[in-house]
């Protein structure tokens, strides 16, 4: 079982991550102050350690500093400031990642996987410019075609435009604004819910659950997400 340490002050939220994670089949510990999050962290080797930026005691950079050499895990820090600073200075500690609140638990679900399998094993890959390789989906761009789980799906010249730009970028949040200046050559209006309904239908097609879609997700806000690792 994949094990985290979260470092977060914030009861709630902490709570909030914890009960989702371990709904994820992680298993997460916790710790409100960062006084003692290096000696733990240090100790147990979690899979990934999750800081807060602000934290009583010790702050996450601090903390960073202090593990980063002997720590072979993934540090992930949560934070609600947005200063370029503060991220270039976790980069240069040894941060992986930055995930800015409020925090949306399916985005820092895929933020921890993209994590995971960057320390264990690269589950998709470009295999040429003409096919994108995602567990049990094959996407073809010079055919047009795609196969998920040994079966052909079947989709429109739009749709493939679409599920092809996500997938060319999966593990980034692609804005409306992008994916209409890119396959239509306009701007966002604002109203338009064409790009919303081929998202849906791409969903149905590839069993991917509306209700809670884990492969294509919508990121309320900014956008949509293909996360790479779920295509099982």
């Amino acid at each position: 079982m994949t094990r985290i340490i979260l470092v977060e002050d914030d009861e709630k939220l902490s709570k909030l991550i914890k009960i989702y994670l371990d709904k994820q089949n992680f298993e997460v510990t916790v710790v409100s102050d960062g006084n003692q999050a290096t000696e733990l962290i240090l100790s147990e080797q979690p899979d990934v350690a999750i800081l807060d930026l602000m934290l009583p005691g010790k702050d996450g950079l601090a903390i960073c500093r202090e593990i980063r050499a002997q720590f072979k895990g993934s540090i992930l820090f949560l934070t609600a400031s947005e200063d370029d600073m503060d991220h270039v200075a976790g980069v240069e500690l040894g941060a992986d990642d930055f995930i800015v609140k409020p925090i949306q638990p399916r985005v820092l679900l895929a933020r921890i996987r993209m994590q995971l399998r960057r320390s264990l094993t690269n589950e998709s890959a470009v295999i040429d410019q003409n096919t994108l390789l995602f567990g049990q989906l094959t996407i073809k761009k010079s055919t047009r075609s795609v196969i998920f789980k040994d079966a052909s799906i079947s989709l429109t010249t739009s749709e493939f435009d679409l599920l092809w730009l996500l997938a060319s970028h999966s593990e980034e949040i692609m804005s409306r604004d992008f994916i209409y200046q890119k396959l239509r050559g306009i701007e966002y209006d604002g109203m338009d819910r064409t790009i919303d309904s081929k998202v849906a239908t791409l969903r149905k097609k590839l069993c991917d659950d509306a209700s809670l879609s884990k492969r294509i997700i919508t990121v309320r806000g900014k956008g949509y997400l293909f996360v790479p690792d779920t295509w099982h």
